[in-house]
């Protein structure tokens, strides 16, 4: 209970625009293939305020070459935000979020960026 009290405060601090490190959080990824634990990982240490491409996540893991395959494992990406995936973008534009690329899922991903003070 006290680490679902603590995850409230701290997404209520993002909420409110600050900056909020959520690696202190245990996630369930053990239904995952290694390499979609790898970049589900991987995203986690991207830092507020930063995107990086799925072409930079796919070599951070080394996996250069496997942007699809990456784009594919953040799709199933159970928890937005605490893994950041907003903040992982096609070298040719936004890419997809919560495993769509809906205009509205993509505006989600925008608002988020711009949030955290992302320049696009």
């Amino acid at each position: 209970m006290e680490d679902l009290e603590r995850l409230c405060q701290e997404m209520l601090r993002y909420l409110k625009g600050e900056q909020v490190d959520f690696s202190w959080c245990k996630v369930d990824l053990s239904h995952f293939t290694d390499f979609e634990r790898d970049v589900l990982e991987q995203t986690r240490h991207i830092p507020y305020g930063h995107m990086i491409t799925y072409g930079e996540l796919a070599a951070y893991i080394g996996r250069k070459g496997a942007s699809k395959a990456v784009g594919s494992a953040l799709s199933k990406n159970p928890y937005p935000i605490i893994i950041p995936c907003h903040r992982v973008v096609s070298s040719k534009g936004m890419g997809g979020f919560c495993g769509s690329k809906d205009p509205e899922n993509l505006l989600v991903k925008r608002k988020l960026l711009e949030f955290e003070g992302v320049k696009l």
